[in-house]
C-alpha cells in the first residue's frame, strides 16, 4: 500500500512538474516573441535604405557648408552613427528655423544640428541621450583664491552683453551677491578680459571655451559648469526604431570614446 502511494505521489509529482515546464517554456517563447516584436528594425526606421539627416549648415564649428560639401562637429558625429547602423547617410542642409518642420514633414529622417532640448516639443519629437553640453562655464585663473560664485566677492565678471550669460549674472546680482559687471560685445572679449587681469572671472559656454583654448593653450584657467545646456538628436514622435537604433548607436561610440574623439577634434 505504501509503495502504491509512493508511485501515485511521484506521478502526481511528475504531472505537475511536466506542467510547470510546460508553462515556463510557453512564458519564455512569449518572452522572446514580445522582445522580437518590439526590437527596432532597421528596415521600418529607415524604408529608403538610407539615414536623410537635417542640419544647418551655418554653424561652424557644428555644421558648415563650405561649397563642396558640409563638414562640422555635428557631421561627423551623424556620419560614425550612419557607419555604427551600416546604413548610407544624406545631408539635407536648411535653415534653422525650418529644421523641426522638414522633420515632422518625413522630409529627413534625424535633425543632428546643435539641437537643445526642447520639452515643448515632446509631442512631436523624441531626443536621443545628449552627445555635448554647452552649457555656460565659469572661468577663473589657474590656483586663483576665488573658483566659484559663491567665494567670488565683489568680483569683476566679464561676459557677454545681452546673452544668457548676462542673464545668469543679472540672477545672482537678483540674489545679493555683489558684482561688478563687465559686459562685452562678444564671449571671446570676456575671455581676454580674463586672460589679461582686467577681470576676475569670465562667463561663457563650454563650446566657446574650447574653441578660445585652441589659440591660447599655455593659458592655465580653471572653470565649472554652472548651468547645462544638452545638445541631442531628434526624430519624429512615430519613428521609434530610429529613435532607438540611433540612441543605441550613439551610447555604443560614447562607450568606445569616439564621441569624445570627435568633439576634440572640433572644438
Amino acid at each position: 500500500m505504501a509503495a502504491d502511494a509512493t508511485r501515485r505521489l511521484t506521478r502526481r509529482m511528475r504531472t505537475i512538474l511536466a506542467l510547470l515546464m510546460a508553462t515556463l517554456s510557453a512564458a519564455l517563447i512569449a518572452i522572446l516573441l514580445i522582445r522580437q516584436a518590439s526590437a527596432p528594425n532597421i528596415s521600418k526606421a529607415f524604408p529608403a535604405g538610407e539615414i536623410v539627416v537635417g542640419v544647418d549648415a551655418s554653424y561652424p564649428p557644428f555644421a558648415l557648408d563650405d561649397g563642396t560639401s558640409v563638414r562640422g562637429l555635428d557631421i561627423d558625429i551623424a556620419t560614425a552613427i550612419a557607419a555604427e547602423l551600416g546604413v548610407p547617410i544624406r545631408f539635407e542642409n536648411i535653415g534653422f528655423y525650418a529644421l523641426y518642420d522638414a522633420l515632422i514633414s518625413g522630409r529627413v529622417d534625424l535633425l543632428i544640428s546643435a539641437l537643445r532640448i526642447d520639452r515643448a516639443r515632446m509631442d512631436d519629437v523624441r531626443y536621443t541621450q545628449p552627445y555635448f553640453d554647452n552649457g555656460l562655464l565659469i572661468v577663473t585663473p589657474a590656483h586663483a583664491a576665488e573658483t566659484d560664485i559663491d567665494s567670488l566677492t565683489n568680483a569683476r565678471l566679464a561676459f557677454e552683453y545681452a546673452s544668457s550669460a548676462d542673464a545668469q549674472v543679472r540672477l545672482w546680482q537678483e540674489d545679493g551677491r555683489a558684482i561688478k559687471r563687465l559686459p562685452y560685445e562678444l564671449p571671446e572679449y570676456a575671455l581676454d578680459a580674463l586672460r589679461l587681469g582686467l577681470a576676475d572671472a569670465a562667463i561663457v559656454d563650454a563650446a566657446t571655451l574650447r574653441l578660445y583654448q585652441r589659440e591660447q593653450r599655455d593659458w592655465n584657467i580653471e572653470f565649472e559648469y554652472i548651468t547645462s545646456d544638452p545638445y541631442a538628436i531628434a526624430a519624429r514622435i512615430d519613428r521609434r526604431d530610429a529613435w532607438k537604433l540611433v540612441d543605441r548607436a550613439l551610447s555604443a561610440l560614447k562607450e568606445r570614446g569616439e564621441i569624445a574623439i570627435i568633439i576634440d577634434a572640433w572644438l
